[in-house]
């Protein structure tokens, strides 16, 4: 069993979103999406924004989301990021 689970990662995610909005994340593959990402950074030699415990890349990643220091970015957020 993943832990934490998906619902759990998602809902961290969502949590900064207000009433109204639509959610940042609407499925597991953004969460799987981001967390690739990441860990392919980490792997790369980018430092762990928490303390990695001799864990995986994935691991670490997935701890970063759960944990808040790791934020997915909505499709405005990105854009506006570009600019």
């Amino acid at each position: 069993m993943l832990h934490p689970s998906y619902a759990d990662l998602m809902k961290v995610v969502n949590s900064e979103v207000e009433d109204g909005e639509a959610p940042i994340v609407n499925s597991r593959y953004s969460i799987v999406l981001a967390t690739a990402k990441r860990a392919r950074q980490l792997t790369s030699g980018s430092e762990p924004l928490i303390i990695p415990k001799g864990r995986k890349p994935l691991s670490v990643a997935i701890g970063e989301l759960y944990q808040g220091e790791l934020k997915i970015l909505s499709k405005d957020e990105e854009e506006d990021s570009k600019e």
